[in-house]
């Protein structure tokens, strides 16, 4: 299933309709400019804002996006959408930690939709990865290059993002196997080789650097993400936490300069 471009042209059209002259630009992310869209990817797109949005911008930026976003899970369906809104001057110039002004994804629809809000502008580490994806696949959607609007992170905050969050990633471990998995290898690739790499990418990275205990359940991450392998994981449930702890430690030790 490849990238539906009526998707992207409602999503530019919904933020320019609410937002109006202050949207700055709009800037494709994720596996559609890392590598090959998967049938698990996302429609991910950054937008650059001159200002705050209301309470009321935000409600309709949802109740846009609820319609035109895909459900998990339901084949023929258009994409989940990640949408994501920065102001340019928490992001430019760069400093740590970034702040965050509006994001949606599928994960929050449940919550959504039984009266939540996503949360107003917070300071945000994982906007470091982002940005760096976003200057790296140097795709414009409307607006000025990404270059133009956006500093490139330096390497040291975009380790310091993306281990901050493996805690809060590992707690996921049992709901969210597969993305788990796939996350810390791709953290793994970028704290040992500077570069960012799809989530296959990554996991083709790493599995030759694991011991053969601990690459099935690496390999069964990359099948489900690449359409080729059910999500399920009783038969591998034992190996799931020795995996992630010998990643974990891997991860440390290339953050340390070990090899």
């Amino acid at each position: 299933m490849g990238l539906r471009l009526e998707q992207v042209d409602q999503i530019v059209n919904l933020v320019r309709q609410v937002l109006g002259k202050d949207v700055i630009g709009a800037y494709q992310h994720g596996s559609a400019v890392l590598g090959e869209l998967r049938p698990r990817s996302d429609t991910d797109v950054l937008v650059v804002s001159k200002r705050r949005l209301t309470r009321e911008e935000r409600r309709a930026l949802v109740d846009g996006l609820l319609l035109i976003s895909g459900r998990w899970g339901q084949p023929g369906a258009p994409r989940p959408i990640e949408l994501t809104i920065v102001v340019q001057t928490d992001v430019q110039p760069w400093r740590y930690a970034p702040r965050l002004e509006f994001q949606y994804g599928e994960w929050m629809r449940t919550g959504i939709e039984r009266g939540g809000m996503p949360s107003a502008s917070d300071e945000s580490p994982d906007l470091a990865p982002l940005i760096t994806m976003v200057l790296l696949a140097d795709r414009s959607l409307f607006g000025p290059p990404p270059a133009e609007v956006l500093d490139p992170v330096p390497h040291d905050d975009l380790i310091r993002a993306i281990t901050a969050g493996i805690p809060g990633l590992l707690s996921d471990l049992e709901s969210d196997t597969a993305n788990v998995v796939l996350t810390l290898a791709r953290i793994w690739t970028t704290a040992a080789t500077r570069a960012i790499r799809s989530k296959d990418a990554a996991a083709d990275w790493v599995l030759p650097r694991l011991p053969e205990a601990h690459r099935a359940v690496l390999a069964r991450a990359r099948a489900v993400y690449v359409g080729e392998a059910e999500d399920r994981w009783d038969d591998l449930q034992a190996h799931l936490r020795p995996h992630v702890d010998f990643v974990a430690t891997e991860i440390e030790r290339a953050v340390s300069g070990g090899t």
